[in-house]
Formats: C-alpha cells, sequence, structure tokens
C-alpha cells in the first residue's frame, strides 16, 4: 500500500516558524514531482510548492515565496517544507502530494497535517 504520511504541524505564533515533513512508503518518490498543497476553512485546495525529481527546480505560490522552501531526501522518501515568517494567513490543512502527471494531477495523497497560526 502505497503512502504519504505528513507530520510537523501545530499551533504557532505569527512570525514563527514550522517545518513539514512527509515521509512515503510502498514505492519510491525519487522519480517523482512531490508538492504541497493547502486548504483553509471555506477554502478550495490551492496549491503551495513543488519540487521536481531531482530537486533542481522548485516553483512556489507567489504568497509564499521567500518565506516558504521545499526540499527533498530521497535516501528517506521524504519532502519537506520549511515556513517562516508565517501569519494567520497560512493557517490551513497541508497536504502532501506525490508524483505529478502530465496533466498536472497528482497520484498519491497524504492525509494532511493542521497549521494554524494566532495573531
Amino acid at each position: 500500500q502505497v503512502q504519504l504520511v505528513e507530520s510537523g504541524g501545530g499551533l504557532v505564533q505569527a512570525g514563527g516558524s514550522l517545518r513539514l515533513s512527509c515521509v512515503g512508503s510502498g514505492r519510491t518518490f525519487s522519480t517523482c514531482t512531490m508538492g504541497w498543497f493547502r486548504q483553509a476553512p471555506g477554502k478550495e485546495r490551492e496549491f503551495v510548492a513543488t519540487v521536481s525529481p531531482n530537486g533542481g527546480t522548485k516553483y512556489y505560490a507567489d504568497s509564499v515565496k521567500g518565506r516558504f522552501s521545499i526540499s527533498r531526501d530521497d535516501v528517506q522518501n521524504s519532502v519537506y517544507l520549511q515556513m517562516n515568517g508565517l501569519s494567520p494567513e497560512d493557517t490551513a490543512v497541508y497536504y502532501c502530494a506525490g508524483c505529478k502527471s502530465a496533466t498536472d494531477n497528482y497520484t498519491f495523497w497524504g492525509q494532511g497535517t493542521q497549521v494554524t497560526v494566532s495573531s
């Protein structure tokens, strides 16, 4: 069974930092584009960041550019999201996604981890 499991969410004050982790199992994700998405209450899920299979290409949503950093460790079959300068607007459930297709759909999704930023 292929799984992605996120961790690292929690409650943090505005201006603080969190590091989210996503560990894959059941297959290697080293050949996959991996991503992070988030969904705030009452809103649609939105793209946050993505990283290419070799880690050389990264894309970020404008709203997180300069504050968030995505990385991967293929030995650990993991992807990470370092979040700095958090604001209440970053409050959401954060999802790890694995193996982006040519149509920009992801095959595998984690269960999500809650990030809450207090003002």
